[in-house]
């Protein structure tokens, strides 16, 4: 647990320009209030320690996105699910309780269908379906990030884009952390960004193909070979 907060502790204090920080950072526009990064980051701490003496695997992806753990503090994790709106997950498979929605229902800024039932992201659907459909229990995978905090297009917090290079490297360090708690996993990078980064430092993994732009198939193929015994794709 010491380790998990030392981690929380080391994510709250980054910042820089195009990326959001949801354990710190604070979008009057689009958050439910100021209580919204600590909301983030209490959720992040239950997800964490589920996991702690059950975790086998890390999937380590590329970043944050904003339908994603943008808004629920959880990476490859969509507010939908916490709230009982997505068909598969629900906040107890996340957190082992209720969650909480942080993205402000009445916002000009955020589409009705999110504003009633909280942000929905494909990838996060594809990846616990996965998970839900090929291991014995969801507390055996902790989601994570190369790079961790949520990088987006000039001043649209609502946009997606690719971590750079230096990024990638700077996330690194959070990996490491968030491995020194999960020393027995077996890592696992989704898609060719953290495969590639991991790869850089001799890291050791395995690899499967990132669900994103039709991917899906191949991903699922390659988490089912995994999680029975063989090796990625």
């Amino acid at each position: 647990m010491a380790q998990i907060q030392k981690l929380i502790s080391e994510l709250q204090d980054y910042s820089a320009p195009q990326v959001y920080n949801p354990w710190r950072d604070f979008d009057g526009e689009l958050d439910i209030g100021a209580a919204a990064p600590a909301i983030r980051r209490r959720q992040l701490v239950q997800y964490l320690q589920l996991r702690l003496d059950q975790a086998r695997y890390i999937f380590v992806a590329e970043a944050l996105g904003y339908q994603g753990g943008h808004f629920s503090g959880i990476a490859m994790t969509s507010e939908r699910m916490l709230l009982g709106y997505h068909d598969r997950v629900d906040a107890r498979t996340v957190l082992g309780g209720p969650g909480e929605r942080t993205s402000h229902c009445a916002s000009s800024g955020i589409r009705e269908i999110c504003r009633q039932k909280g942000f929905n992201e494909p990838t996060a659907t594809i990846v616990w379906g996965a998970i839900l459909d090929y291991c014995a229990s969801p507390r055996e995978v902790v989601l994570w990030n190369i790079f961790p905090f949520h990088p987006y297009k000039h001043a649209d917090r609502l946009t997606n884009r690719t971590p750079t290079p230096a990024e990638q490297q700077l996330g690194l360090r959070y990996f490491q952390m968030l491995h020194e708690g999960f020393p027995l996993t077996r890592v696992v990078a989704i898609g060719a960004k953290a495969d590639q980064t991991l790869s850089q430092f001799g890291i050791a993994h395995d690899s499967v193909p990132h669900p994103a732009n039709g991917g899906a198939n191949d991903f699922r193929a390659g988490v089912r070979t995994l999680l029975s015994g063989g090796v990625g794709l």
